[in-house]
């Protein structure tokens, strides 16, 4: 296996080192692998400390410990300022700093950023560059996928997919990076070609205690020295005070402040959308199968970045008409009794009330939405949810989602709290499948059913266990296509 030097690693990012110099195999931070040539970060939870455990990484192979104050023990221990930033900088080096031989794109931003990683990639596939994808739904290179945990990779994983896609000849990469990874300090090794913001709404409030600091974290990676280039969303407050940093880098896009690109015309159908881009002076009227006015503006987000990394107008244009839906995105799964069928990502407040504004403007009857909320996540957006459900759609049918740790029913109360300030037209029904099934009965002629909270996802978590579970395949049994 590959091994480095623990000095090599460390360099001289540290205060400094206590013990022998030792070979190091792997990195990590969590405390039960049983590894061989360990360096183990002690790394801080909510609750824990990190020090707490590095007598159980040494019982499982650790022979060295990263940590923020000294510890007593023989065992060889590197002292650092900040862990999470040594974690990050000690595995990019470990792996032979992969960032600095790629150019990297990341994505910002509480809703868009799968969708909007996937159309940059079609965009500059279509450029005739070699690009590999980050985020959600795994990891993509030319044909392969491989499944990596998690929005943003830990860095032990991060660098080394990193390092993998490099030897494999990827030449961008474009990568979710969600407001964890920047708190954590998961890609401070990394100078991005370019950062793209997409907007900021609320969402693991459960993490970040106020919006207000969650805005702050998002914002904070948009600084001098981060990237080459801001691409930011100037529709969303947050996006303009971005642009107010006066970034001499940021150039904007959106639908109704003035920017370097925007749309017009946005027409909104039940199977495509029109507009008229206006890319640096470039004008288009495009079709494209993406629904729903918010994926004009990831569209927008990916060809304004594209231009800037030397992408020719004609190559954008014609890759944005020629798209492929991003799956479990606003995706029409099927026609059933006269009425659409529709899977959404939307779990936020406000990815929901966009959902379901787009499909109020498509549909001629009526509206049912199943939808439920994640445990042990923020619990402040049930209610909030709740109430958009009811504002907006004709039926609500309240039901799981990923209850995680905690009891369903608790959740679902708490969501049913919001629905019913809204309307009484509603109804629990716990089983996710029964939902959706429930769901299939009431659709007739003319009506939409939009099933929400879980797009893709092929499991359901529940009590630590994840089951088989997708929302596309309910709806492809039950209809019987």
């Amino acid at each position: 296996g590959e091994y480095m030097l623990l000095s090599e690693i460390v360099k001289r990012r540290c205060q400094y080192i206590a013990g022998e110099d030792k070979d190091i195999k792997t990195l990590y931070s969590y405390s039960k692998k049983a590894v061989e040539g360990g360096l183990f970060f002690c790394l801080d939870g909510k609750s824990l400390k990190g020090e707490d455990f590095f007598e159980e990484a040494e019982k499982f192979g650790a022979v060295a410990v990263v940590c923020e104050r000294q510890l007593d023990t023989k065992i060889t221990q590197v002292v650092v300022d900040n862990s999470r930033r040594a974690y990050a900088e000690f595995c990019a080096t470990f792996y032979g700093e992969p960032q600095a031989g790629l150019k990297i794109i990341g994505v910002v931003g509480t809703n868009g950023k799968t969708s909007t990683t996937m159309i940059l990639k079609d965009i500059l596939t279509r450029g005739g560059k070699s690009v590999a994808v980050i985020g959600t739904e795994g990891t993509f290179f030319k044909e392969e996928r491989l499944s990596t945990p998690l929005t943003t990779p830990d860095p032990d994983v991060l660098y080394k997919t990193l390092a993998q896609l490099k030897y494999e000849g990827a030449e961008y990469v474009v990568m979710e990076v969600s407001a964890h990874a920047i708190k954590l300090e998961k890609v401070s090794p990394i100078c991005f070609e370019a950062l793209i913001f997409t907007n900021c709404t609320e969402d693991h409030l459960d993490y970040f205690e106020d919006i207000t600091f969650y805005a702050q974290v998002k914002s904070s990676i948009f600084e001098e020295g981060k990237a080459k280039l801001f691409v930011v969303n100037a529709d969303d407050r947050l996006g303009r005070a971005i642009i107010d940093k006066d970034l001499t880098r940021a150039v904007s896009y959106g639908i109704f402040e003035p920017c370097d690109v925007f749309a017009v015309m946005v027409k909104e159908y039940k199977s495509k959308t029109t507009f008229v881009i206006n890319l640096f002076d470039e004008v288009e009227s495009v079709t494209t199968p993406l629904l729903g006015r918010f994926n004009v503006m990831n569209e927008l987000a990916a060809a304004t970045c594209a231009s800037k990394l030397g992408v020719d107008c004609k190559t954008i244009f014609d890759a944005l008409k020629r798209i492929t839906p991003v799956s479990g995105r606003m995706e029409k799964v099927c026609a059933y009794h006269g009425g659409d069928v529709y899977i959404d990502y939307a779990h936020t407040p406000d990815g929901l009330e966009k959902s379901l504004l787009f499909l109020r403007k498509v549909t001629k009857k009526n509206l049912i939405v199943a939808f439920g909320c994640g445990g042990n996540r923020d619990a402040q957006k049930r209610p909030l949810m709740g109430k958009t459900a009811g504002d907006i759609a004709d039926y609500v049918i309240i039901t799981s989602d990923n209850p995680r740790f905690e009891d369903a029913q608790t959740i679902i109360a708490e969501i049913e709290a919001g629905v019913k300030e809204a309307t009484m037209d509603y109804c629990v029904q716990k089983d996710r499948a029964e939902a959706i099934a429930k769901g299939l009965y009431l659709l007739g002629e003319g009506d939409a059913f939009l099933i929400a909270g879980k797009g893709a996802e092929e499991y359901q978590e529940i009590m630590g266990v994840k089951h088989r579970f997708s929302d596309k395949e309910q709806v492809l049994r039950l209809t019987n296509k």
